[in-house]
């Protein structure tokens, strides 16, 4: 059975691993989006990675090897142990959200350590928090208004 895994790649070789997994028959997906660069003399617009480093392929899980013959693959994703898998679902909402004309800026990051981040939801809502530590079930958190320390679960 064919599933969408997440490539690591090189930064900044998104496109050209995503052209070169096409070549050689691997069916893969980098959602990119329109961002306008402003130098001192000019703008332009430029196709970035929606997801820095990351490139999806979708191919059986015997082939997965395969994509390590591509210069600039540097690993699979893993989660909780295991490559990590992306639903044909979550594909297709990327793809479809990337088509809408709504959108003018997007811009995707991760948190990690040592981030300041405010809390939205929950009994310490609207606190700020420093990550003190990322695991694969929790975050630990440090309120500093509070002078207490916070673990999240999260799944």
């Amino acid at each position: 059975m064919k599933n969408w895994y997440v490539v690591y790649t090189k930064p900044k070789w998104e496109k050209k691993v995503a052209e070169r997994l096409n070549e050689i028959g691997i069916e893969c997906y980098c959602p990119l989006i329109t961002q306008i660069k402003e130098w001192s003399d000019r703008k332009k617009k430029i196709e970035v990675p929606l997801f820095n480093s990351y490139v999806f392929v979708y191919l059986e899980d015997v082939d997965r090897n395969s994509v390590f013959q591509i210069p600039g693959v540097v690993r699979y994703l893993f989660w909780l142990g295991k490559p990590a898998i992306v639903r044909d679902e979550e594909i297709n909402i990327i793809k479809t959200s990337l088509k809408s004309p709504n959108i003018s800026d997007i811009s995707v990051s991760s948190i990690q350590v040592g981030d300041r981040i405010k809390l939205e939801k929950g009994v310490f809502s609207n606190q700020d928090a420093v990550v003190q530590e990322i695991s694969n079930t929790y975050y630990t958190l440090m309120l500093e208004s509070l002078g207490c320390i916070l673990k999240i679960k999260y799944k």
